[in-house]
């Protein structure tokens, strides 16, 4: 896990989610979508190189508040940049929800099972709430 996951959570609930998902993408090195039971996964890796820039781009803003903080800075200004963290995390949670859905989306029907397809759709469905909350 990315030690800035800790703090990613307190700062961002969809936080969490978002960083197991990725992790579970680092896994998997295979080009696509995987779908297995009611779990969706992109494996794409220009899905994963986006997000994971984005996140290390976030984690180094997060290391940037622990020193202000340990420097005694402004509250005020200690505030506003974890603020400015939590519109990162939104931002990227939301672009990485449309990656997934578009590789989802395409890939639908390389599953024929009418079932299955409904399940994915739902599944993004849900997914697309809880990131947009």
């Amino acid at each position: 896990m990315y030690a800035a996951a800790p703090l990613l959570t307190v700062i961002h609930p969809a936080a969490a989610a978002l960083v197991d998902f990725v992790e579970q993408v680092n896994a998997n090195q295979a080009g696509g979508l995987k779908r297995e039971h009611t779990m969706i996964q992109t494996t794409n890796p220009e899905v994963k190189d986006h997000i994971m820039h984005r996140l290390a781009r976030i984690e180094g803003q997060l290391r940037g508040v622990q020193k202000m903080i340990e420097a005694n800075r402004n509250c005020k200004d200690i505030i506003q940049q974890l603020i400015a963290i939590r519109a990162s995390i939104q931002s990227a949670s939301l672009s990485f929800m449309q990656d997934v859905a578009d590789d989802c989306l395409l890939n639908l029907d390389q599953d024929k099972d009418p079932v299955t397809q409904k399940d994915v759709l739902k599944d993004l469905i849900q997914l697309m709430g809880k990131v947009s909350s």
